[in-house]
């Protein structure tokens, strides 16, 4: 996603709690904010950082992987509160800090990456299906009531990934017979934040080679 937001132009502040995070920056020419999505101080101090290199906020890519999962009944509340501090709230926080500036230039775009479980329930991953169709409704729930002032949020839901290894069981379930690419996902992540999508809001776009079986 960053290296296809890069190509389209946008000067990038990117966020990530490992050291990586700077070697992708220097080949971007991007800026680099090293911290964690669930720590409310790290995040505004990407919020900070990026106004003082760039003066403004365009756009927000919010992406947050899998917490941890087991067997439905034996996940603990702790388990609960950090994914959800992981794979919700981090969404929520960032939204309440870089939406005042949005607003005040009248407009704005956030893509939070969520997954196809959003819809599909895997009972696999039961902390992740249940935060993501959560994610889904708070995407919603901020497009109603920020769209009058000329901002967007959308949630991307992708299906199987390359950047995961192949499952002979996973791949049965992909009609199109392949996992996405990374850089497919890169590419929708690009329109979904540019000026051709201005009128998509509010929604959760499946991006799984049709192997989602809900409509």
């Amino acid at each position: 996603m960053a290296r296809e937001l890069a190509d389209a132009g946008y000067r990038l502040t990117l966020f990530s709690q490992g050291p990586g995070i700077h070697d992708l920056a220097a080949e971007l020419g991007a800026g680099a904010v090293q911290g964690s999505m669930t720590e409310p101080d790290d995040l505004a101090r990407l919020v900070d950082v990026t106004l003082e290199q760039h003066g403004r906020i365009d756009a927000l890519v919010n992406g947050a992987g899998h917490a941890t999962n087991g067997d439905l009944l034996d996940i603990t509340d702790q388990d609960w509160h950090a994914g959800l501090d992981m794979v919700l709230l981090s969404v929520v926080r960032m939204a309440r800090l870089v939406t005042p500036h949005m607003t005040a230039a009248g407009r704005g775009a956030i893509e939070n990456l969520s997954s196809y479980t959003a819809f599909e329930p895997m009972g696999a991953i039961p902390l992740n299906s249940s935060l993501r169709a959560a994610l889904s409704s708070f995407t919603k729930l901020y497009a109603d009531r920020y769209a009058a002032a000329g901002l967007r949020m959308n949630s991307i839901l992708p299906g199987f990934v390359d950047s995961w290894p192949e499952d002979p069981d996973f791949l049965a379930r992909i009609p199109a017979g392949r996992y996405a690419t990374t850089a497919e996902v890169g590419k929708l992540a690009a329109f979904l934040v540019s000026d051709n999508a201005t009128y998509i809001n509010g929604e959760s776009i499946r991006i799984d080679g049709s192997a989602a079986r809900s409509l």
